[in-house]
């Protein structure tokens, strides 16, 4: 077959013409059909034996002259009208229109979306689908039913009801492999051109993973309950002893006194746990955007144990503190590290007060990635933490033991905070503990780069 792209008819083309690359002609020999000098030399030797044969049917008086020359020019007739018919068939397979749904346009418009994305014929069949919708669903094959890789009912119930209805259709289900995702699918119908004019309906699949919307979802219904219930707790022993004193322990001095100092406890309590949910929101608020502002480490570790030595006097345990004498500097907000290294220091005089003693120290490692890290680490040598609750301690409102938390004057809030606020400065929390051998808790933040001499 010639190419259609400028290329010269038979006719026209140099016999002397290099012949090479893609567009070289195909020397062989074995068709009536085959190039064009190859066909002239057949039909040559056919034509000078078919006027050998009817010479000689002449001379014989087999056959007239005037019959013989009519038979001749059918068979000239024969031998040429075969090139016209193959090249009319050739130019007609060139210029063949390609049905719209079939272009590569439509191919790279699926390709290029960034959700899982399959286009379907009317009957269900598979005609484009992108590497999205290949990862989420490997049984998909191009020219295949759909419906047999996508064995979900709500994906088969709301595909039949488009294709019936020419409607879009909505689906949420949830898909178990390789993890538990909620996936949100919409079926749109999309009308195509057909190559002689009408028009047809494809179907388009899209899908929308919706799992990252439930789990907040979830967690905001989490965070109100829990909050609403630590806050309910205070209130109400505000409310029964704002009874009590206000009724029979109106005229008792010594009940109002232990009575005030529970009070006053409570409400401590209660303006922590605010405290800490007020700066929590404002961590979350703000966790796109790094701090940039270079703060020294060593100081603010420093104060932090300076302002808890009351508590750890009280609670007989001894702080330890190992810091480099030179200033050791990380990008970061002052006061969110201050609150940061505040509950990692204070949790380990509550927590681990059994131990004696607690341990800070701040060392400059090189990670995984040859990368200048900063780490500042918080052990106590108390009770541990068992292995089943390591995982969870940075959830909101988490407690190992809720009677000693509570007792402690822990809202359940620290860690979390602590997480977000690392989490804040592109760094990594690290928490490690053996029961009955303490445990570990580090902070590992990225060294800021020294500014370059100008």
């Amino acid at each position: 077959m010639y190419v259609s792209a400028g290329i010269p008819a038979p006719d026209d083309i140099d016999p002397n013409r290099e012949r090479v690359g893609p567009m070289a002609i195909d020397d062989s020999t074995s068709s009536l059909f085959a190039p064009w000098r190859d066909r002239l030399r057949h039909s040559a030797i056919i034509l000078l034996v078919a006027g050998l044969a009817l010479a000689a049917l002449v001379a014989l008086g087999d056959l007239s002259l005037l019959a013989a020359g009519a038979v001749f020019l059918c068979i000239v007739a024969a031998a040429l009208v075969p090139w016209r018919l193959h090249d009319v068939a050739a130019t007609r397979d060139d210029v063949r229109p390609v049905h719209p749904v079939e272009a590569a346009a439509v191919s790279a418009v699926v390709a290029g979306m960034p959700d899982p994305a399959v286009l379907l014929d009317r009957a269900g069949r598979v005609l484009h689908l992108n590497a999205a919708a290949a990862q989420l669903a490997p049984a998909l094959r191009r020219n295949e039913l759909a419906q047999f890789a996508l064995r979900s009912p709500e994906i088969i119930t709301a595909l039949r009801e488009a294709i019936a209805t020419s409607e879009t259709r909505r689906a949420t289900y949830l898909d178990h492999v390789p993890v538990d995702r909620w996936m949100e699918l919409i079926v749109t119908p999309v009308p195509m051109p057909t190559p002689f004019g009408g028009a047809d309906k494809c179907m388009l699949m899209t899908f929308h993973d919706q799992t990252p919307l439930r789990r907040v979802e979830e967690m905001r219904a989490d965070f109100v309950a829990n909050a609403s219930h630590e806050l309910r707790t205070p209130l109400a022993a505000l409310s029964g002893f704002i009874d009590t004193l206000q009724g029979p322990a109106r005229d008792d001095v010594k009940a109002r006194d232990r009575f005030l100092g529970i009070m006053h406890n409570q409400a401590t309590r209660m303006a922590r746990l605010i405290d800490d949910l007020l700066s929590l929101s404002r961590v979350e608020l703000s966790a796109h955007v790094r701090p940039d502002a270079l703060v020294d480490l060593v100081p603010i570790i420093r104060q932090v144990a300076d302002g808890l030595e009351p508590l750890a006097r009280e609670r007989q345990v001894v702080i330890d503190i190992d810091l480099p004498d030179m200033p050791v500097t990380i990008a970061g907000d002052r006061e969110e590290l201050l609150r940061l290294f505040e509950n990692l220091i204070e949790n380990a005089l509550k927590y681990g007060a059994s131990g004696g003693k607690v341990m800070v120290s701040l060392t400059t490692v090189l990670s995984g990635e040859a990368a200048p890290e900063v780490r500042v680490v918080v052990r106590d040598f108390g009770p541990g933490i068992a292995p089943e609750h390591l995982p969870r301690l940075t959830e909101r409102f988490y407690r190992v033991d809720v009677g000693d938390s509570r007792a402690q004057g822990g809202t359940g809030l620290g860690l979390s905070l602590v997480k977000h606020i690392v989490n804040r400065h592109r760094g990594r929390l690290l928490i490690e503990s053996v029961p009955k051998q303490g445990a570990s808790f580090t902070a590992a933040f990225p060294q800021a780069k020294p500014p370059e001499a100008t």
